[in-house]
């Protein structure tokens, strides 16, 4: 036994030497790998998707038939909206068409609101004004306008604060609750909604009389968005619903990983970014954006002569405010600063000629 036991010892000892061995002369010391991220030579985006396009659909049998399935639970998730819970839908696969038909088929009581969490940039409080108008419609449809309300809502939703929205959104001025809005929310998580202002208005909206919410989520980390507060208030009635559909239309709108980010995704992140800003920022941009399509032979334009332009049309009212406009696209790669053959610094926008017309028409 014991000559077994230091046989055994050996074949262990010599195949731990052999692998820290090879180690060894695989990876020397001092020698670090060279090969970096940056090396990999990414895709155009458009082939990519057009190769993505041509990919085959497997399993429609399958798929078909789960979504069959799920229809069987469209009488349960109506009597939970009635009971005044809020639907999330979660598991792979988009579940963008379930949701359509579920509204389609059962959601015809009322008026039915979509609200497409999956785009970049989304105004929640527009949002919130085009409910309200669609309620407002559905109030006068039904006759459900009670005396003396005409004056509260004199004034464009639009222009009410968050606050009013809401209020009447919650139907207390209605003595029927018959005259129902359902909201779906396609990715609830997306990027236009994560910051906390979007989840709290939206927690408000599931908490109103006159709103019933049906919401989907996909990203792993979405429970990250909600306290304990926000999820009292949404009243959450979850569903494993993974249809394994293809994210066709949400991911046109999402930059793909192996895509070469040429300079449609840069224009299309420029103008998410511009149409974010003030309207005198926009006026700065487009400024020396013209400036720059006019003069595509010049290296830039100085910022004393960019200060004088925007001066005469009362763009800016001082050299801090146009200094702060050029940070902000600073921080967003819309403008840079580089040094001509004169040795003054001057501004450029980072685009082609093509890119930059096609830009300012995008936020004109």
């Amino acid at each position: 036994m014991e000559v077994e036991d230091a046989v055994e010892e050996g074949e262990e000892f010599g195949f731990a030497r052999n692998y820290f061995l090879a180690k060894e002369l695989g990876s020397p010391k001092g020698k670090k790998l060279r090969k970096k991220l940056s090396d990999i030579d990414p895709v155009d985006e458009q082939e990519l998707r057009a190769a993505a396009s041509r990919l085959v659909v497997k399993h429609e049998k399958e798929t078909a038939a789960l979504l069959r399935s799920y229809k069987r639970l469209y009488p349960t998730w109506c009597f939970e909206l009635r009971c005044g819970f809020s639907l999330l839908m979660h598991g792979f696969g988009s579940k963008k068409a379930l949701l359509e038909d579920f509204a389609s088929a059962c959601l015809t009581d009322g008026a039915v609101f979509v609200l497409n969490g999956y785009l970049q940039s989304i105004n929640i409080k527009h949002a919130m004004a085009s409910v309200a108008e669609i309620l407002w419609d559905e109030m006068k449809r039904k006759r459900r306008i009670p005396s003396g309300s005409k004056s509260k809502v004199a004034q464009p939703f639009a222009s009410q604060s968050m606050d009013e929205l809401l209020q009447f959104l919650d139907g207390s001025q209605l003595k029927e609750n018959d005259c129902i809005v359902s909201v779906i929310i396609h990715n609830i998580d997306g990027p236009g909604l994560r910051d906390c202002e979007s989840q709290q208005s939206l927690a408000r909206l599931a908490c109103c009389s006159q709103v019933r919410l049906i919401a989907s989520i996909d990203h792993v980390n979405t429970l990250l968005l909600w306290d304990k507060k926000l999820v009292a208030q949404f009243n959450w009635s979850w569903y494993h619903v993974p249809t394994f559909a293809p994210y066709k239309v949400e991911s046109t709108f999402m930059p793909m990983i192996l895509a070469n980010s040429g300079c449609v995704q840069n224009m299309r992140t420029a103008a998410i970014v511009l149409q974010s800003l003030t309207p005198n920022a926009q006026s700065v941009f487009r400024i020396l954006a013209e400036h720059q399509l006019a003069h595509p032979e010049e290296e830039g334009l100085a910022l004393n002569l960019l200060y004088a332009k925007c001066r005469e049309k009362f763009v800016v009212s001082s050299q801090v405010t146009l200094n702060s406009h050029l940070t902000e696209f600073k921080d967003h790669e819309l403008v840079k600063t580089k040094r001509n053959s004169d040795g003054l610094d001057c501004l450029c926008i980072p685009l082609p000629s093509e890119a930059l017309e096609k830009l300012l028409q995008e936020i004109g």
